[in-house]
């Protein structure tokens, strides 16, 4: 028969049980064994390599339309009036290669005069037409 005596064995106990550590330890290692081949790529595909030269050169600078609330157009900064929109935008649209256009306009302007703007450089015949917004913070 085995006695016990009371010197020390009804307090806390401080040490720490390892076992459930060791429990998941384990597991996890069975997933990472089981995962890790179904992370590499099966299929080989030879990628495209970029080999440029020389970098391509933009010929025409973007022409810039900048339109108020009130309606008012600017050329790259300068006010022009609809029929001196037309004209220079009958210039640009004879140009090779055609440069694009970049339409900014203020926060407030009514789409129907931003939409008036588009209608006018898509008739003159220029095919790219770009927005110029604010990045979004």
């Amino acid at each position: 028969m085995a006695f016990s005596n009371n010197s020390g064995g009804g307090g806390p106990m401080a040490d720490i049980n390892v076992t459930p550590l060791v429990d998941v330890m384990l597991v996890l290692l069975i997933i990472f064994m089981i995962t890790a081949p179904l992370m590499s790529h099966k299929v080989k595909v030879e990628l495209p390599s970029a080999t440029l030269e020389q970098k391509p050169e933009i010929l025409q600078p973007p022409v810039t339309l900048a339109v108020t609330a009130d309606g008012q157009v600017y050329w790259n900064d300068e006010a022009v009036t609809p029929d001196l929109l037309d004209a220079r935008l009958a210039v640009v649209a004879q140009m090779q290669p055609q440069p694009q256009v970049d339409i900014r306009s203020d926060g407030f302007t009514k789409y129907s005069v931003i939409h008036e703007v588009v209608q006018d450089v898509r008739q003159a015949g220029i095919r790219k037409v770009g927005f110029v917004s604010t990045p979004e913070r």
